[in-house]
């Protein structure tokens, strides 16, 4: 997807898209260490936008490991779905997306990679997304997400840090990464 494309979606939609720019390369790096993707067999993508964090999970992704992406905007799944055939793309909310079904028969997602625009979202969805989505992490299984630098302070990312230190085992926050727009950091913590 071009930047452009992005930015008009971002216009649009900003409060579901949340950037004015696709994640970097660089960035999507730093995620996959921290989750630990390399060493996967189920993976949860939440917020998959235009794939930066899918093409580099696909890369990291050990050979017959399965993959699933929510994303709650149709055009991006609808590419998504073009670019990266063979991977699964679910069109939902992750608030409301019926993981049990989803699940029946398959383990639970032993590494979740979120690139959802956390300080965007009110408490109130945030708790809701997170209430949906971990009980489905196996047990020592990483959750990994990302925060642009600086609005992390803001009350909305201030809460989330406490959500997920009050929901997830020793979160540990990564180098800044200033190879992207806006600089960013990742946050990691592990179901205990």
């Amino acid at each position: 997807m071009s930047a452009s494309l992005f930015f008009r979606e971002f216009l649009t939609n900003w409060k579901s898209v949340g950037a004015i720019a696709p994640s970097s390369h660089a960035l999507a790096e730093r995620m996959m260490e921290a989750a630990g993707v390399w060493k996967a067999t189920h993976v949860l993508e939440l917020g998959p936008g235009t794939g930066a964090f899918t093409q580099a999970i696909r890369d990291s992704m050990p050979q017959g490991a399965d993959y699933l992406g929510i994303e709650i905007n149709p055009g991006f799944a609808e590419q998504l779905r073009g670019r990266f055939q063979g991977m699964n793309f679910e069109v939902a909310g992750a608030q409301e997306f019926d993981f049990a079904t989803y699940l029946a028969g398959k383990p639970r997602f032993d590494v979740i990679v979120s690139g959802l625009p956390w300080t965007a979202f009110p408490t109130s969805l945030q708790q809701a997304i997170l209430s949906n989505v971990l009980p489905h992490l196996a047990q020592r299984g990483s959750f990994a997400t990302f925060a642009y630098f600086g609005f992390h302070l803001l009350s909305s990312g201030r809460l989330f840090r406490r959500l997920l230190h009050e929901r997830l085992h020793g979160v540990e926050t990564s180098r800044v990464v200033w190879a992207n727009l806006p600089p960013a950091f990742v946050y990691v913590g592990r179901k205990a």
